[in-house]
């Protein structure tokens, strides 16, 4: 069943959708989204897919104004594709940028409980960013294995420890950004380009002492197509995540590091 249709928030939203070789669910996810939320823009950003999909997003772009386009050349990465649609969407004066796939696993018929908590209409904080989270109580997934739950789970718990922040999902790709948030984060100086990407900008938004806020959705594996995860793609998020916080332990171990010395040195 779906969720109830709320007004939208003030301002312009813009959900940017990056696809390669989607040409089976592009047209019926922006469909879903324009339907459940038809003062939300959408803007995809395909990667040059050599099946076709590029096409089908220029005939959507043709028929809803709503809709519109950013073709890239060549398959750069799911980051590098974001990081071109943040910086579009920025260019045309939106007020919140949002993240979604094109593969179904993100419902576009949930979309308002991000809308929601990132403005305080829920009756919690406005945040500056929202996270639609499976890891969070009333969140779920369907039509995982066990085996995935068990590493999604543990990835994040590993963010956790690591990075020091308490972000249930900070893998999740389905969320909202304000304005202010992204001009914020020095967009200029990030080099993730796969998976990664979506760690790095939440831990960005904590480091940067901005608000962030999770809402359960409920998320759901693609039926159609075939996922671009892979274990390249796990390893470089491993390594990333590692080098990370490998630095922030030395970053904030140097000041202790410091005064135990000059206490060593005072009591000579």
């Amino acid at each position: 069943m779906s969720d109830p249709i709320r007004p939208g928030p003030t301002g312009r939203v813009v959900m940017v959708v990056p696809t390669y070789d989607e040409v089976e669910n592009l047209a019926w996810i922006v469909g879903r989204l324009r339907r459940s939320r038809p003062d939300v823009d959408v803007l995809v950003v395909d990667d040059d897919s050599p099946d076709g999909t590029g096409d089908v997003a220029d005939a959507l772009a043709a028929a809803d104004p709503g809709v519109q386009v950013l073709h890239r050349t060549g398959k750069g990465g799911l980051g590098a594709a974001y990081l071109a649609g943040f910086d579009r969407a920025l260019a045309a004066g939106y007020d919140v940028v949002g993240e979604m796939d094109a593969d179904g696993s993100h419902q576009p018929e949930q979309l308002h409980r991000l809308l929601d908590a990132l403005h305080g209409a829920d009756g919690g904080p406005p945040a500056d960013l929202v996270i639609g989270s499976r890891w969070v109580p009333g969140g779920s997934v369907q039509n995982w294995p066990r085996r995935r739950e068990l590493l999604s789970r543990a990835g994040n718990r590993y963010v956790r420890l690591l990075l020091g922040v308490g972000i249930r999902d900070a893998t999740a790709g389905f969320r909202l950004y304000r304005r202010e948030a992204l001009e914020a984060l020095g967009l200029e100086t990030v080099r993730s380009t796969g998976y990664v990407f979506q760690t790095d900008l939440a831990w960005r938004v904590v480091s940067a002492g901005l608000v962030v806020r999770e809402v359960p959705i409920d998320f759901v594996e693609r039926v159609r197509g075939e996922s671009k995860m892979s274990g390249r793609v796990a390893l470089e998020s491993l390594v990333r995540i590692t080098g990370w916080g490998l630095r922030e332990r030395r970053r904030l171990a140097g000041p202790r590091v410091r005064r135990v010395l000059a206490g060593s040195r005072g009591s000579r």
